[in-house]
């Protein structure tokens, strides 16, 4: 029964999320009230107008790269890591190396086949074998765990404010926002079979689930992939919210990390494209 449910589930998920795709980030914030008859733990984002500030991030250095004695172009690299963004330009080679010839790990593009922007988390920086500046990137693929470098110029990313941590072992997650905890929430994780991969991804889309309950009000794509999710399409791992609250700390997802709609709708603010999500035991 339960893989009946599994593919029917799938086949409206399909149609969900493209329904969907105009909604991401533009629909309000769901209303704070709550008309939920199972209870949640989750840890309230903090609310005080006392709280001290967080400590600015230094402004990314600008790097000129010249030609002979002339200037030819000013490339701004950003420093401060991790940091993410969208490529400004319609497809780019990610090299296995700093190296513009270096071999070729995959092709990135601007867009999505699902027409959202491809969403770039990068984790250093270095100078190529070109003289030029090059990002390490993170990237949405098989195996997890894969990286690659892209030319600096291909992509315009800003230091991230957000960061998830998913705890398999006690079936919790932390939300941090400007390197505090925010958020603190039981979860439900992947099934023995099914598990939830660890590993370091990112949020890659977001979403509001489209007339579909079982992936509750809220839902972000991952760059992590598992042997088989309930997300559509099957395969990418998903944080999302739930119909059934009562499974919350259990292992028995397909891959996803499901949470209570109250943390899912609270990931709106918490989950920004291109926030880094750890992934361990």
């Amino acid at each position: 029964m339960r893989a009946t449910l599994a593919v029917t589930c799938l086949a409206a998920l399909v149609a969900g999320v493209l329904a969907a795709s105009s909604l991401a980030d533009t629909t309000p914030p769901p209303a704070t009230t709550t008309t939920a008859t199972t209870p949640v733990v989750t840890t309230p984002i903090a609310t005080t107008t006392n709280a001290t500030p967080p400590t600015p991030k230094p402004k990314p250095a600008t790097k000129t790269v010249r030609s002979g004695t002339a200037a030819t172009r000013t490339w701004h690299a950003q420093t401060v890591f991790p940091a993410a963004g969208e490529l400004n330009v319609n497809a780019v080679n990610v090299r296995r190396s700093p190296d513009p010839k270096a071999p070729i790990v995959r092709v990135m593009h601007q867009f999505r086949e699902d027409y959202r922007t491809q969403e770039i988390l990068a984790m250093s920086v270095r100078i190529g074998k070109d003289k030029k500046p090059w990002y390490r990137i993170n990237l949405p693929m098989r195996p997890n765990g894969t990286y690659g470098w892209i030319p600096a110029r291909a992509a315009s990313l800003k230091p991230t404010v957000s960061e998830i941590v998913v705890h398999r072992s006690t079936r919790t997650i932390d939300i941090f926002w400007h390197g505090k905890l925010a958020l603190h929430a039981p979860v439900a994780i992947g099934a023995t079979g099914m598990e939830t991969p660890i590993g370091h991804f990112y949020v890659a889309a977001r979403f509001v689930p489209y007339q579909d309950p079982f992936l509750g009000v809220f839902a972000v794509e991952t760059s992590a992939y598992s042997k088989l999710t309930e997300w559509p399409g099957g395969g990418v791992v998903g944080i999302h919210g739930t119909s059934a609250p009562q499974l919350l700390g259990q292992a028995v997802s397909h891959g996803c990390v499901r949470v209570s709609n109250q943390t899912a709708a609270a990931m709106r603010k918490l989950a920004p494209l291109g926030t880094p999500i750890t992934i361990k035991e």
